[in-house]
């Protein structure tokens, strides 16, 4: 239970001592010495220069120094080569008049005050070495091709050990690959030989770093050999030559090291493994590694000398175990086992044991924890002397790597040594025991100001210094509550921590420390800032040399923080040039050239943050042109053409383009031949016979063409027969008695051979006679005269050059020329379909009679005069064309009522044929159009008289005329619909019983037993009543009336003066410009002020009331039957097709016919539409 208990209290002073740990003792209170700087434990100096052993230590007082050597005092007054800096245990030894050598010892440093004693490592001192090379004579090795070989380098023992590396006389580094590499040891190495490997510059070379020289071997001289030549040369070289005479068969890898199917190797925790296999075979054997029971370190392996050796570095125990390297070749495999040990010099647990500042009373532990392998032990001293020999002290126990104390009194202060050792090291560590009774006091700089960006972690430091140790409490701003809990974190060391800060975690921080002594408080201050963000990064670019580049970099900043901005490229400065420009936020470089290709980062940084982004430039150019351009492989019809590209300037070569130049020919004129791809350098050209080539090559990328390469050497191709004939034969007639046979020609290229000249060659079709021929040179066409009119010919054409005839030709086929039709076509006749429509009929004409090729019949056609008496005489012919073979065709845009001539030709190319009979028919009535005028007379309180004129076009016998009308109000609405029918020869009516003071719409159109037509309309408003006019003559004569029409009459006066004023300034009255402007005649005003209204016109026969719709230009849609027959044209004439359906498109006076029927929303105005419009009328 005892024991139980004393574990509890040491734990439980663990846990205060981790407190104490951040305790750094002001210097200003009493403090035994601490150790701060000391040399190395090994330490290698340079004999050249003077020796410097550290040893700095701080305490309170501040201590003295002294030294041993090899274990006993060191009395540096003896010494005049030695002395020690002040203020210091530092020793300096003056070699200048000694030699280092004398100083090669175990040195061991001691500072001491009167609270205790700390004693520093043992500081071996050894010099550096590089002894010289020894003097030996090397005989040249003569070894058979394929066989291994080794070059021994052996260099002298150094201190430290030297770098080894392979020269020539050259001072380069003589190339190493899978075959050939160096060993750890420093040997070359070649799994085999071959005949470059001959040379007399082998030399190894070694670099001792702490003096800085480098010393070489003798050269060796290595000459490689086949079996014949070694025996040709044995006896020159047997006297004084070491020859190796191995056979140089293919072979399975053999190992040269390690030997054997095994070894093994001890390697120390934390230092490098390094493992070499290294074989030799033919072909080259390659080498892989693997371990038995794991896998590899994969982030501390790696792999030198070509897969050769296998690195580990940080070794630690899981490290151990076997490893396997295999060698292997085609032939077969070969492996080697490692087996590694890992041991391991002490190292400390949890760290090495920490100073200890206690009260008076108070209780405490210091650890010594360390591990190794095999298992360290631990001794204590106290003040540098073993703790076993040193007085006893009741408060203090040791317990094998832990000391413990209880109930400490003051003046028990001292400085503890822990030393681990096992076979492969120590360590020495000093921990003081400090006992005081201080208040507390916050070393913390007072007022401090802590900036840290939002969304980041803040420390506020609160280091304090009091025994007992102090308690830290944190307050913001008014202290209303301690700051526990999320967000803050307290650590041990009086840190507040706020582990992501925001914007309202700003302000005044005040940190109290206190122990059973008093308390003390300090203030800081916390502002958190907004972060620096590149808002807009900098994006790649592809760039032509010699154009701009920008770069942009936009960024977001605390304003607090005025950021400074930085540009480098390739993680290096930006060179110094003045096409560089930065500015704030973007980087321009101007006329790019290639160096300026690389990586641009933008850095951002203020004085708490940054932020960066990168973006690369790559600088592209057209390509460079080709070279080394040779043709190989030459035959009759092509040649093998071979290129080396040129560089492509950062922008792959798409393709190649040959072009080639024909000097017999087209001297000067180069024309493209073919295309290959960029991946390509050679190219299989088909060429033709008798050509002078020469050729080139441009490269394409995606900037462009290069510049063509220089031209090739010429290729002359034999002359041939040609190849080909001409294309494009045909035939055709220019008068009625000749044939034109006409070509494409061969061009120069495709001629084959001099000389070049056409057989024309013709015959009648189905005549099976034989074949005219004439010989054509120097032209394309050929005319044969006194041929019969249109008649089928077959013809020929062929190439002919000095060297024979092309390939037989094929027969293409033609006509003689055309002459006139001399038929009319017969059994012509019309029938009416409609009172504007008729269709024609004809019989085809003879094929005979047509003498030509067919291309369509024309229908002539006019009215002669309309059946109404009245009407004059037109005799405008129309013709409407039928393309091709018809029999039929539609007559449209007739006239009603009209009597219709007509007759039918037959065409062809060479023109019409003589007109068939000419016949008559007769259009049956039709509605008739609108009456020609419409005046409204005799206007009265409620009459008014309507007198207008029959129509222009009856289109049949007029029936009578439909009259409608309707009241409109102030407001354009439209009141109900009177309708009245009136006899034919009515020319006037007067209408009664209107209302007075009211405005009228008319309607008036005339009837055919086909119908009605369109109707004119007019507008007319009846006087006022004579009794309210007497009742307005009345009130004008009262006084208050005439006062107020001089009062507004003079304020017009007014305006109209200050308009006059404004205008002579220069102003502009925009009435007029705004009536312009409005030309539609929607938005034309009534004559409303004096209720009166204009004489009749078009336009105003149309006008829009409220209620209707109207086509926006307002016109009148017209009936079909008004359309002429020019409206269904080909070219002025109509064209319909097979069917006879129309197929033309309108002109002249279809225009508006389109224009007013394309409103698919509009209507006509007619009375019938406005009425339809006004069933829901008031």
């Amino acid at each position: 239970m005892m024991e139980r208990r004393r574990m509890d209290a040491a734990l439980l002073v663990l846990f205060l001592v981790h407190l104490a740990t951040a305790l750094e003792v002001p210097l200003d209170l009493p403090q035994p010495p601490t150790i701060t700087h000391q040399s190395p434990k090994d330490y290698i100096i340079d004999p050249r220069e003077n020796i410097i052993i550290q040893c700095e230590a701080k305490g309170k007082p501040h201590p003295s120094f002294s030294w041993t050597r090899n274990g006993t005092h060191f009395d540096i007054d003896q010494d005049p080569n030695v002395t020690m800096k002040p203020h210091s245990g530092t020793l300096v030894v003056d070699i200048s008049r000694t030699k280092a050598e004398q100083y090669e010892c175990v040195y061991q440093c001691t500072a001491r005050n009167k609270h205790g004693t700390a004693v520093s490592n043992n500081i071996v001192v050894r010099q550096s070495r590089s002894p010289l090379w020894s003097k030996e004579k090397i005989k040249p090795i003569v070894v058979q091709e394929g066989v291994s070989l080794v070059l021994p380098c052996r260099p002298p023992a150094g201190l430290p050990p030297p770098i080894i590396f392979w020269m020539d006389n050259n001072f380069q580094r003589l190339p190493q690959s899978r075959r050939v590499s160096q060993s750890l040891n420093g040997d070359l190495y070649f799994s085999n030989v071959l005949r470059e490997d001959s040379r007399n510059d082998y030399i190894c070379y070694a670099r001792f770093p702490y003096t800085q020289t480098i010393q070489q071997k003798q050269p060796i001289t290595v000459k490689v050999l086949n079996l014949d030549a070694i025996n040709d040369t044995m006896a020159a070289f047997y006297n004084d030559t070491d020859l190796f005479s191995d056979p140089a068969d293919e072979r399975k890898p053999t190992f040269l090291i390690p030997s054997g199917p095994s070894s093994s190797k001890m390697v120390l925790r934390g230092q490098v493994l390094e493992m070499e296999c290294i074989a030799e075979g033919l072909p080259t054997p390659e080498i892989s590694w693997t371990k038995n029971s794991g896998d590899l370190p994969v982030n501390r392996t790696s792999y030198l000398h070509y897969q050769k050796t296998l690195r580990i570095v940080n070794v630690s125990e899981s490290d151990a175990g076997d490893y396997r390297c295999t060698a292997r070749n085609e032939l077969g495999s070969v492996y080697h086992t490692i087996h590694i040990m890992v041991k391991a010099a002490p190292f400390w647990i949890s760290g090495a044991p920490r100073n200890l500042v206690l009260a008076p009373g108070e209780d405490g532990v210091l650890t010594c924890r360390a591990s190794g392998t095999p298992k360290p032990s631990v001794t204590w001293a106290m003040n540098g002397i073993p703790i076993e020999n040193s007085p006893k002290d009741l408060s203090r126990k040791v317990e094998d790597d832990t000391i413990i104390f209880s109930v400490v009194q003051t003046g028990s202060s001292a400085v503890y040594q822990c030393n681990v050792s096992n076979d492969y090291g120590y360590l020495l560590s000093n921990a003081f025991v400090n006992v005081l009774s201080e208040t507390p006091r916050v070393l913390t700089q007072a007022n401090k100001v802590y900036q840290v960006i939002k969304n980041h972690r803040a420390l506020l430091d609160c280091a304090s210094f009091g025994s007992p140790i102090p308690k830290i409490t944190w307050f913001k701003d008014s202290r209303s509550s301690t700051l526990d809990g999320d967000p803050y974190i307290h650590h041990d060391n009086g840190t507040l921590e706020i582990h992501v800060a925001q914007a309202h975690h700003s302000g005044k921080y005040t940190c109290v420390a206190g122990n059973t002594l008093g308390i003390y408080e300090n203030h800081v201050y916390l502002e958190v800032k907004d972060p620096t963000r590149i808002l807009k990064q900098p994006n790649y670019k592809q760039v032509q040399r010699g154009r701009s580049v920008v770069f942009e970099c936009k960024v977001t900043y605390d304003p607090s923080l005025q950021p400074t901005v930085t540009w480098l490229k390739d993680d290096g400065e930006l060179p110094d040039d003045e096409r560089l420009i930065v500015d704030f936020d973007s980087l321009t470089i101007t006329d790019v050239t290639e160096n300026d290709a690389g990586v641009y980062t933008c850095i951002m940084n203020t004085t708490l943050d940054h932020d960066s982004a990168r973006a690369e430039l790559t600088v592209v150019e057209r390509p460079d042109p080709p070279t080394d351009l040779e043709l190989t492989d030459k035959k009759k019809r092509s040649v093998q053409l071979t290129w080396t590209p040129g560089d492509e300037h950062n922008s792959p070569i798409q393709k190649f383009l040959i072009q080639y130049e024909d000097s017999l020919h087209h001297r000067g004129h180069w024309h493209n031949l073919t295309e290959v791809p960029g991946t390509k350098t050679t190219a299989h050209l088909k060429l033709s016979p008798y050509v002078h080539y020469i050729f080139r090559v441009l490269a394409v990328n995606s900037v462009g063409f290069s510049r063509p390469s220089f031209p090739s050497r010429m290729f002359k191709t034999e002359p041939a027969a040609p190849d080909e004939n001409p294309t494009g034969v045909h035939g055709f007639g220019t008068e009625h008695d000749n044939l034109v046979i006409s070509w494409k020609p061969l061009t120069g290229l495709q001629s084959n051979g001099p000389g070049l000249h056409y057989k024309v060659m013709w015959r009648q079709k189905l005549m099976e006679s034989d074949w005219t021929k004439v010989t054509v040179a120097n032209n394309s066409k050929f005319v044969v005269s006194g041929t019969p009119t249109f008649v089928p010919y077959e013809l020929k054409v062929q190439a002919v050059n000095d060297h024979g005839a092309g390939p037989e030709p094929a027969i293409a086929h033609g006509y003689s020329g055309e002459d006139l039709p001399v038929a009319a076509p017969e059994n012509v006749q019309a029938v009416l379909l409609n009172s504007t429509l008729s269709e024609v009929h004809w019989d085809p004409v003879p094929s005979k009679s047509i003498r030509g090729h067919l291309k369509g019949y024309k229908v002539y056609y006019w009215r002669e005069r309309s059946l109404h008496k009245h009407n004059p005489h037109h005799v405008e012919k129309q013709i409407l064309t039928f393309s091709g073979n018809h029999t039929h065709g539609i007559l449209p845009g007739l006239h009603p009522f009209s009597l219709y001539s007509f007759n039918v030709r037959v065409y062809n190319g060479k023109g019409d044929g003589p007109p068939s009979p000419t016949q008559q028919f007769e259009t049956p009535e039709g509605v008739p159009g609108p009456p020609t005028s419409l005046v409204v007379t005799n206007t009265n309180m409620d009459t008014l008289t309507l007198e207008w004129n029959p129509p222009h076009d009856h289109n049949g016998h007029i029936t009578g005329y439909t009259l409608k009308y309707q009241p409109v109000n102030n407001s354009n609405e439209l009141g109900p619909v009177e309708e009245l029918a009136l006899p034919a020869n009515a020319t006037s009516f007067t209408l009664l019983n209107l209302k007075y003071s009211t405005r009228y719409k008319f309607y008036l159109n005339a009837k055919t037993v086909r119908g009605a037509g369109l109707a004119i309309s007019q507008e007319a408003v009846t006087i006022m009543d004579e009794a309210v006019t007497s009742r307005q003559v009345d009130i004008a004569t009262q006084g208050w009336f005439i006062g107020l029409m001089c009062a507004i009459a003079l304020l017009i006066l007014i305006l109209l003066i200050i308009c006059f004023i404004q205008r002579n300034k220069g102003g502009k009255y925009p009435v007029k410009e705004k009536e312009d402007a409005h030309t539609d005649p929607e938005f034309q005003p009534m004559k409303d002020d004096d209720c009166t209204f204009g004489e009749y016109s078009d336009n105003e026969d149309h006008k829009p009331l409220k209620g209707s719709r109207t086509p926006s230009n307002g016109t009148v849609k017209r009936d079909d039957s008004d359309d002429s027959l020019v409206d269904y044209g080909e070219g002025g004439d109509g064209q319909f097709n097979e069917d006879g359906s129309f197929i033309g498109q309108y002109s002249g006076k279809s225009v508006s016919r389109e224009t007013a029927e394309g409103h698919e929303s509009s209507e006509a105005p007619s009375p019938i539409n406005a009425m339809n419009s006004l069933n829901s009328f008031v």
